[in-house]
């Protein structure tokens, strides 16, 4: 058992003791729902010691449950005690379902400013008592300060158009529809439709806050005015009013009688409940901003191809130093890692990572979101499998890559081969994909799994993602999911393409590029098609691949992938690569 966490939960328990409560639900999120957080918004690692970037603790009185889905099913083993805790496969078992076996008719307390009322409506069988204060916080007496780094202008060169001309086409769009204004709590949404970025979390460059967007274009951001600097307030222009975060619950008191747009998806329950006290009509509709968003405009594109660009002459850096210096097991996890930072740190533009990196050697590959630390690290050893997934943050555009790779200098057993080149097959699959519009990622995503499936494999996780510009790594509303809602895909997006598969215990692997999705050339057609342009420039390694496993058409799409791989990163990039990188270039991308 942990003292730390069991002192800890007993804290707890004696607070919901003291405030008739017999339960509490601890999500990960913070209040704006998002899946980055600042350390003092880390709420469920400081209750249960669970650090991944999804899940749910339910406290109750005498047991606990804590609930994450499938890329972090080691991991809450590896951070959680089990004398505390039952470890949940969330798709699998759903809290709704344990806590009314559990706790049927008990109070649960929730903390609204930290739950959608979507997600609180699938406890409708279970006593759901809203808290206005976390006991989380009460506890937590050494809680981090929140964040007050700056908020800076994006400049219009990288986002590509002004946040009025934003503004007023949303504005258009809320008048259309018979609404007043709309909420806004993503920061990530603040900050493409105010063209600001910050640095409150790590990885993503967000200002925390929340603003109300007028159906006469006008704005109002809700963030302590000190993270506004002079020249952000000027950016801003006067149709922008800032306010302290403490002014919201005015700022909604007043909307009587207006029709304010609410997402009950993604926006806290907090927000409902304060317009319903107001008198306001409440529209319910997506983030507005979520969807221009997604579809990048052409400088937007342009500027992630050309950041990718940039990754791509980093990746072949790594990819070459890491092919002499595997063999001989000198470096580690931690090592690789930070030489691939270094990589991307000579290239222009370059802001930091966009996620930590995930530099999982042999068994560590084999967990899904496996973040390497001092504890953790080993050594990278000969004739084993590493996977390295990493991404960087670029001022015109956000990476996110995998390879996986043989480290040699013994050729690759047969087994591991044929599982690399059917996750390949999959990978081609949907990079080739040419499909009508008006279909979701969930209706194109078995592509990626069915050379597995034939062979009885599959993953626990999602095919594709989407990425933000300059923003988040990860970004809605579109994905390639089976679990995902069904949003259509549209040109503009940027997706992950990353299929995998994982034997606990011995080796990961998975392969991710990200595509742009694109009008497909069909001009004779009287429907219009769409297909995807790949973004990432880095080659896979050849020496996990057998052919035997890849039809003539996918064969033929890996060899123009990497002889395109090849001409753009030499002609346009070839004074950045020395003599050696270029020779392993060539070697790398040689034709099949």
């Amino acid at each position: 058992m942990i003292p730390q966490h069991n002192n800890r939960i007993s804290a707890l328990r004696a607070w919901l003791s003291s405030h008739d409560l017999d339960g509490f639900m601890v999500p990960r999120p913070d209040e704006h729902l998002g899946e980055y957080v600042p350390a003092a918004a880390e709420r469920l690692a400081f209750i249960s010691g669970f650090t991944g970037s999804a899940g749910l603790a339910i406290i109750l009185a005498d047991k606990a449950a804590i609930f994450s889905d499938g890329r972090y099913t080691i991991q809450l083993k590896d951070e959680t005690d089990a004398a505390l805790w039952e470890r949940i496969h969330i798709t699998e078992h759903p809290p709704e379902t344990w806590l009314q076996a559990n706790a049927a008719g008990l109070n649960i307390g929730y903390d609204p400013m930290l739950i959608s009322a979507d997600f609180l409506a699938r406890f409708s069988g279970s006593k759901m008592i809203p808290v206005t204060e976390n006991p989380i916080d009460v506890i937590w007496t050494d809680r981090p300060a929140l964040p007050m780094a700056p908020a800076i202008p994006h400049d219009v060169t990288y986002a590509g158009q002004t946040s009025a001309s934003k503004r007023q086409n949303l504005a258009e769009m809320l008048k259309e529809a018979g609404q007043d204004a709309a909420i806004l709590t993503d920061p990530s949404s603040l900050a493409w439709l105010f063209n600001i970025r910050g640095s409150d979390v790590e990885f993503t460059p967000i200002a925390l806050g929340f603003a109300l967007l007028n159906a006469d274009a006008t704005a109002e951001i809700f963030m302590p005015p000190q993270k506004l600097p002079p020249e952000t307030v000027a950016h801003l222009g006067p149709d922008i009013k800032i306010a302290e975060r403490s002014a919201l619950p005015a700022a909604l008191a007043a909307m009587t009688g207006k029709t304010i747009r609410y997402d009950s998806a993604t926006m806290p329950i907090w927000f409902k409940t304060a317009l319903e006290a107001a008198g306001a009509k409440i529209a319910l509709g997506p983030d507005p901003v979520a969807l221009p968003r997604a579809c990048k405009n052409a400088t937007e594109q342009a500027g992630s191809r050309t950041a990718h660009l940039r990754d791509g002459v980093a990746m072949v850096r790594f990819l070459a130093w890491l092919a002499e210096v595997a063999p001989g097991g000198g470096e580690t996890e931690i090592s690789a890692a930070a030489k691939l930072i270094s990589c991307r740190a000579m290239g222009s533009k370059f802001k930091g990572e966009s996620f930590p990196a995930i530099s999982g050697a042999g068994e560590h590959g084999a967990i899904i979101h496996y973040r390497v630390s001092p504890k953790t690290n080993r050594t990278l050893k000969p004739n084993e499998v590493y996977l390295i997934d990493s991404g960087g943050q670029y001022l015109d555009g956000t990476t996110d890559v995998t390879r996986t790779v043989w480290t040699g200098p013994a050729p690759a057993p047969g087994a591991i081969r044929e599982h690399f080149t059917r996750v390949l097959a999959g990978h081609i699959a949907i990079a080739a994909l040419v499909f009508p519009e008006g279909i979701a990622g969930a209706h194109i995503e078995v592509m990626a799994r069915h050379s597995l499936w034939q062979a009885g494999l599959d993953y626990d996780h999602g095919t594709g993602h989407g990425v933000g510009s300059y923003l988040s790594v990860h970004e809605g509303p579109a994905s390639i999911s089976r679990t995902a809602k069904p949003v259509t895909l549209q040109p503009g997006m940027i997706l992950s393409n990353e299929p995998g598969y994982y034997l606990p215990g011995h080796y990961g692997i998975r392969l991710e590029n990200l595509v742009l999705v694109q009008p497909a050339p069909f001009t004779e057609s009287p429907r219009k098609f769409l297909h995807f342009e790949t973004l990432t420039l880095v080659p896979f390694d050849t020496a996990l691949i057998d052919p035997a496993f890849l039809s003539p058409s996918a064969l033929n799409w890996l060899n123009a992938y990497h002889a395109l791989v090849r001409k753009r990163l030499e002609t346009q990039c070839g004074s950045e690569l020395d003599a050696k990188t270029l020779a392993w270039l060539a070697k790398a991308t040689a034709p099949i």
